[in-house]
């Protein structure tokens, strides 16, 4: 079974410096790290791989300057090998520009899951999955909270408001998984240095046929017209209990339509 996982590499979200004031977006030229959302893919991955008795786990990811370092980490963690597509044409390109780079990387190699993070940490779009899976022509199950394969198919708990829903669709398919869908591992030492030697293959936006004016800043159908930064929490009521405290968070609750 083999099975491709579309990771993402970010700004250190610890890093305030990271905004670009004159585009609006992220400064993405200093060392990347892998987005915490899409580790759960990756482990996902491994275990449905492992669980399978053979075929293997490989990443794909768009980032610029040949950057490298998030996907390593996914590497140590045991995938086997990586694609990266990485030009300065792609510079602000938005969620569906996203999705074409990556479903021409993955129409390659045809595997038989594709599994990706709900949204990532930096974009929040939540969009790219079901884009990816649109682009690539298979059904797609999105916030997956356990994922199993069994006779040519995948079955899914979807995680809802009210609880999940099991769904199930044939392979190939597109997965997208919430977070704690399974708990990560720690690359070990031995999986870092072998990490180093894994194979990551670069392309272009010429190597995969694809025009730089649908992708980029050219090809963008979004804007960010304005950032701001967000409000400070306001302190919340205080109750004092007078004997009638009671009826006064019964008041609040139903205020917020809880009840």
């Amino acid at each position: 079974m083999n099975v491709v996982v579309c990771v993402k590499q970010i700004p250190d979200p610890a890093d305030p410096g990271s905004m670009d004031p004159e585009t609006k977006t992220l400064k993405r030229d200093g060392k990347l790290i892998l987005d915490e959302s899409d580790s759960y893919g990756v482990e996902m991955a491994l275990q449905l791989v492992d669980k399978a008795g053979g075929g293997e786990v490989t990443l794909v990811s768009m980032a610029p300057n040949s950057e490298t370092s998030g996907l390593r980490t996914a590497l140590a963690m045991g995938a086997a090998s990586a694609t990266l597509v990485s030009d300065p044409a792609l510079n602000g390109t938005d969620a569906l520009g996203t999705a074409k780079v990556l479903a021409k990387v993955i129409e390659e190699s045809s595997p038989d899951l594709v599994l990706a993070a709900t949204e990532s940490s930096d974009g929040y779009t939540g969009t790219v999955p079901e884009q990816l899976a649109a682009l690539l022509g298979r059904p797609s199950i999105t916030f997956a909270k356990t994922v199993e394969i069994a006779d040519g198919t995948v079955k899914v708990q979807r995680q809802t408001e009210a609880g999940y829903d099991e769904v199930e669709c044939p392979l190939p398919a597109v997965v997208s998984v919430t977070a704690g869908v399974v708990e990560p591992r720690y690359p070990s030492f031995k999986g870092i240095m072998a990490a180093k030697s894994k194979p990551v293959a670069e392309k272009t936006l010429a190597d995969l046929g694809i025009d730089a004016g649908s992708v980029g800043w050219a090809g963008a159908g979004q804007e960010i017209v304005d950032i701001a930064p967000a409000p400070a929490r306001e302190a919340g009521e205080v109750i004092e209990d007078d004997g009638e405290a009671h009826q006064k968070i019964v008041e609040f609750l139903d205020g917020l339509k809880v009840l």
